[in-house]
């Protein structure tokens, strides 16, 4: 990857009509897309409106799936340097969890700490920046009922150094079931602590069950973020999708470039290092290579990148 440094990928859905959020993983990658201010989609039934194109920071500070299990300095400039080059091209929506880059997770640096800090960076040189920050609520098997919900989410806040969350998601089911944690996101709604709320790797059942919960306090489940590209259609089959178009739910899609393997820069002869190369072998990257020169036939004949076209040629 670009200067060693990726950001998990992901895109939204809206229920009315396909919009993209996505990840950058360089300033050169994000020199592809660029969004404008207007271009916004309201998530779900929530007020919360964010950019169409959007960033993932699921690698920043990790060394346990990404980063060739290393970070340092010339990754964290290249991260910082992948935000700004974002933020300039109007893309200001952030997805972050606080387990990425956590010593949970074996990483070196927590993910929002990161995020946090190139945000106040950023707002140092200009005040008037607005960007939204999305994070997620770990349901790890020791946490139990609604207060460890609220307890997660200051937690999160004081380490994003902000006032409060503009999205706040549950990042996997629970084991032991998942209404206290749906009651913990109301609650946070209630405080003032969010301003909407969403689920993520939630099936149809789950999602539904989520939605009616919330709906009884009269609060929106906003989002839904799953793993969803040209070559995970699981969504479509599922019922995922479709209950989110029935529900009015915006679907957030992690991933949509497949984390990397749509762009083409990987080759059978250059596969991604790493975990990853369990995933995208030489032989998984030949099976793929119709399916990227038709991509790359479709952006050039659109003035589009390879990018941009598993997009939505945005």
């Amino acid at each position: 990857m670009a200067m060693n440094v990726s950001i998990a990928c992901f895109s939204v859905f809206s229920y009315k009509k396909v919009n993209r959020i996505r990840a950058v993983s360089s300033k050169d990658f994000a020199a592809a897309l660029k969004t404008e201010e207007g271009d916004k989609v309201k998530l779900g039934g929530s007020e919360l409106k964010v950019t169409r194109l959007g960033i993932g920071a699921w690698s920043w500070g990790d060394t346990s799936y990404w980063n060739n299990f290393e970070w340092d300095d010339r990754k964290m400039k290249a991260a910082k340097a992948a935000f700004d080059a974002s933020v300039d091209r109007g893309i200001t929506f952030f997805d972050t969890a606080e387990v990425y880059g956590s010593r949970l997770s074996f990483g070196a640096i927590n993910s929002e700490t990161l995020l946090g800090r190139f945000i106040k960076e950023r707002k140092e040189n200009n005040p008037g920046v607005e960007v939204a920050v999305a994070t997620k609520f770990a349901a790890l098997p020791w946490r139990f009922g609604r207060q460890s919900v609220l307890n997660a989410l200051k937690d999160s806040i004081c380490r994003l150094g902000i006032s409060s969350v503009d999205l706040y998601q549950l990042h996997w089911p629970g084991v032991w079931g998942n209404e206290g944690y749906i009651d913990g996101l109301g609650d946070a709604v209630e405080q003032g602590l969010v301003k909407a709320v969403g689920v993520s790797n939630y099936s149809e059942r789950r999602l539904r069950d989520a939605y009616e919960r919330l709906k009884k306090r009269g609060i929106p489940l906003a989002s839904n973020q799953v793993n969803y590209s040209l070559i995970y259609r699981v969504p479509e089959q599922n019922g995922v999708k479709a209950a989110c178009d029935e529900l009015g739910i915006t679907l957030i899609a992690y991933s949509p470039i497949a984390q990397g393997a749509l762009t083409g820069k990987y080759t059978p002869e250059n596969p991604p290092t790493g975990p990853r190369a369990k995933i995208y072998t030489p032989e998984f990257l030949t099976k793929l290579q119709p399916l990227l020169n038709r991509i790359k036939g479709i952006g050039e004949n659109y003035g589009k990148t390879p990018t941009q076209v598993p997009l939505g040629g945005d």
